[in-house]
């Protein structure tokens, strides 16, 4: 068998909504300090956006050193409705942002986040998500005519590659399983954040199932570079749902979360937001978010 580079997998894992911890050097600078963040030249007040840098399409730099990416791409049109501040973009890690916002050294922050209740103790969530992560199971093609979606899943066996408990993907079975009391999903806590083995484990069918989000799992395994290519043939991909993602802004920024929120439906009602959806996922994500849940 083809020798995994674990390295590489822990480095794609990273782009999976989990932790993204190089920072891409020489793309954007350090962050403006708290004095420059409150005016600029031109005397609007700064906002200083944070985003990771390697979370492809979402936010990430491209090859000429820009701020790229679709919930990037929204937020400059937010700041386009928004004239009265002047957006400035810094591309960082995944647990610089999440720290930077929450200290103020940002003003808000974006990488794909869903909302969870001890993100909402620490950040103001506006009411409108910028964006749509796709979640689903990553199972063996032999298992694959009677595995169609969760339900059948939790019908087959349940037997889900563990997930740690402050991982987010962790409530989304957690709140299946309410749901869902007649039948349910074996859910176990892992110690580990990043579960490197998981395809591996499926493959030699010690789980039949790995909660994972669509994009981590092209990135993984469709790309013909991804680290564990080799099992392309042998394993399939069940979509479970899409869930919302939100920017997270600092505690004392309420009003402008209210603003953005203003901003985010006028850019829907324009069509903008599916139009760059288009643009950088091919297609149309927010179609498969639960009614309502974008407002």
């Amino acid at each position: 068998m083809k020798m995994i580079n674990r390295k590489k997998v822990e480095a794609l894992l990273a782009a999976g909504a989990i932790a993204i911890t190089a920072v891409l050097a020489g793309c954007g600078g350090a962050a403006p300090s708290a004095s420059s963040a409150a005016g600029g030249g031109n005397g609007k007040k700064v906002v200083v956006v944070a985003h990771t840098n390697a979370y492809y399409p979402y936010d990430f730099v491209n090859d000429k050193g820009q701020s790229d990416g679709f919930e990037v791409a929204v937020m400059k049109e937010v700041a386009q409705k928004l004239p009265q501040y002047e957006f400035k973009y810094v591309p960082t890690s995944d647990d610089d942002l999440l720290i930077g916002v929450e200290s103020g050294k940002y003003t808000l922050g974006t990488k794909g986040i869903w909302i969870t209740e001890a993100r909402q103790k620490k950040y103001v969530f506006p009411k409108n998500n910028i964006a749509a992560s796709v979640i689903g199971l990553a199972i063996r093609k032999d298992t694959a005519d009677q595995i169609k979606d969760m339900d059948s899943f939790a019908a087959y066996s349940g037997k889900l590659v563990p997930i740690a408990p402050q991982n987010a993907q962790y409530a989304v079975i957690d709140d299946y399983n309410k749901s869902h009391p007649d039948h349910q999903v074996q859910l176990t806590a892992s110690e580990n954040f990043q579960v490197v083995d998981a395809y591996t484990w499926v493959m030699e069918g010690r789980y039949d199932g790995y909660l994972n989000i669509e994009l981590s799992y092209k990135k993984n395994v469709t790309d013909a570079d991804g680290p564990y290519h080799q099992f392309a043939d042998r394993l399939s991909y069940v979509r479970y749902k899409a869930i919302p993602t939100y920017p997270i802004f600092n505690k004392k920024e309420q009003k402008l979360a209210d603003e953005y929120d203003q901003a985010i439906e006028q850019l829907r009602q324009e069509g903008k937001i599916k139009e760059l959806e288009e643009k950088y996922f091919g297609e149309e994500l927010s179609q498969y978010l639960e009614k309502g849940s974008h407002t």
